[in-house]
């Protein structure tokens, strides 16, 4: 049995969340790396529309990532669930039951992927300058969606039953065999945009298959019978019906990106460049808000399984103080160290400029992006499936209107783009926070 396996039903909520949530603030950070480091890449050594290219296609890849990435959180909610209630044999077979859900959907992914990309693209209004990377970018990533399935599925499953550490040893391996394969293939071969976007792949490849063959050996959940590995139909309806809302409400969220992506190109490669390297500076501010998201989403479900309300309100009430006092102290930095931070990606004078201007303007609001993470992942981890639906709903009107809006302000221009998602953050925290505040997430548990 793994020793990293831990049981978050009894002891203090704090030392719980904030020491689960570490290693998962660093493995997140690590995974960061896979775009960090092909963004630096791509702006420092190949120049500014190799980088639009790549940024150009970070909503679509968002979009396609998100089903297999839903159904993990959603066999991940099953596992805490049946763990906190001590029903070990459900585990094991919740855990046989996601090999197939995991492996349908990541085929179906790629093929997706690999063949509707270049059409989608043309749809953003991609300019013709950059077409032809990001369609490359699009088609290799796409091919590396099985592998992220598998990681993501049995990281989700670790998670759930506490060991939030091992993860995070595969993750550091693959970063690192990604920064090197990026510098070799861009540096040493030439191969630009395809290099970074295979790098990314490989580097995922080896998480994967490392990850499986390790919870196998070490963890007892995984050694699993031939009775037990049957489908069950019972237990993929309820990992579809737990992880399709999330993978809808990501899904929706990323088109409602692509739709910003798409009002973003009409103001031509240098606002691209620019709104491209916030978005990169922006997925590592949100590692910490999603790492305590995570740690409690499994504090959530393991504590409703044990039938242990109050224990999930003093969790939401710790997370809460928690992203203010993050989101707090990000705002002077962000100020400060907006150009140094900015510079760091491309050395073109005009970009700079535009980003740090709009990094200024979207770190006011990054306490409102916080509160989603944690009332979202509480009421996630309690099984209030249905709302992750409504909520996703709620981030594609506000994105797709607020962006109408402001930017047909002349005095906002260019800026309205980044007002769009500070405005959005604040209306979507609102309707979680409401939810939670409710207290219907009390009758969803599905144990």
């Amino acid at each position: 049995m793994n020793n990293n396996i831990t049981d978050m039903t009894t002891g203090s909520t704090t030392r719980h969340i904030l020491t689960f949530a570490l290693p998962l603030l660093i493995g997140n950070l690590f995974q960061q790396l896979y775009n960090m480091v092909d963004s630096l890449v791509v702006g420092n050594f190949v120049g500014a529309n190799a980088l639009a290219a790549v940024g150009n296609c970070g909503s679509l890849s968002f979009l396609l990532f998100s089903l297999s990435s839903g159904l993990s959180v959603g066999i991940g909610i099953l596992v805490s669930q049946y763990f906190g209630a001590k029903d070990e044999e459900n585990v094991r077979i919740t855990i046989a039951n996601s090999y197939y859900v995991l492996g349908i959907t990541s085929v179906t992914v790629t093929v997706i992927g690999i063949v509707f990309s270049p059409g989608i693209l043309r749809l953003l209004s991609t300019p013709d300058t950059i077409i032809g990377d990001s369609i490359v970018y699009m088609r290799v990533t796409s091919a590396g969606m099985i592998a992220i399935a598998l990681y993501n599925g049995v990281s989700s499953i670790l998670r759930a039953l506490g060991d939030s550490k091992t993860p995070l040893y595969f993750l550091i391996i693959a970063s690192i065999i990604n920064v090197v394969l990026d510098l070799f293939f861009v540096l040493t071969l030439h191969w630009d945009v395809f290099g970074v976007a295979l790098a990314t792949v490989l580097s995922q490849a080896v998480a994967a298959v490392v990850s499986l063959l390790y919870a196998y050996k070490k963890v007892s959940y995984f050694h699993l019978t031939r009775q037990q590995l049957k489908p069950r139909k019972k237990f993929i309806i309820r990992s579809f019906k737990l992880g399709m809302p999330v993978a809808l409400q990501n899904s929706m969220i990323s088109i409602s990106c692509m739709v910003l992506q798409g009002v973003v190109n009409t103001f031509g490669e240098t606002v691209m460049a620019a709104y491209t390297i916030i978005g990169r500076v922006e997925q590592l501010v949100q590692q910490p808000y999603g790492s305590l998201g995570m740690a409690l989403t499994t504090y959530t479900g393991q504590n409703i399984g044990a039938a242990k309300n109050e224990r999930v309100k003093a969790g939401f009430r710790t997370s809460t103080l928690t992203a203010l006092l993050f989101s707090i102290a990000l705002i002077p930095l962000c100020f400060l160290m907006g150009k140094l931070i900015i510079g760091a990606f491309v050395k073109d004078s005009g970009v700079i400029a535009l980003g740090v201007e709009g990094l200024r303007i979207d770190c006011v609001f990054y306490f409102a992006l916080g509160m989603i993470y944690v009332a979202r992942s509480i009421l996630n981890g309690c099984g209030d499936a249905g709302f992750a639906l409504f909520n996703g709903m709620t981030e594609v009107v506000c994105r797709i209107l607020y962006s109408q809006l402001f930017i047909r302000i002349p005095a906002l221009g260019y800026r309205g783009i980044w007002i769009t998602t500070g405005a959005t953050w604040t209306t979507t925290a609102v309707v979680c926070v409401i939810r939670y505040c409710s207290g219907k997430w009390k009758k969803a548990a599905h144990y």
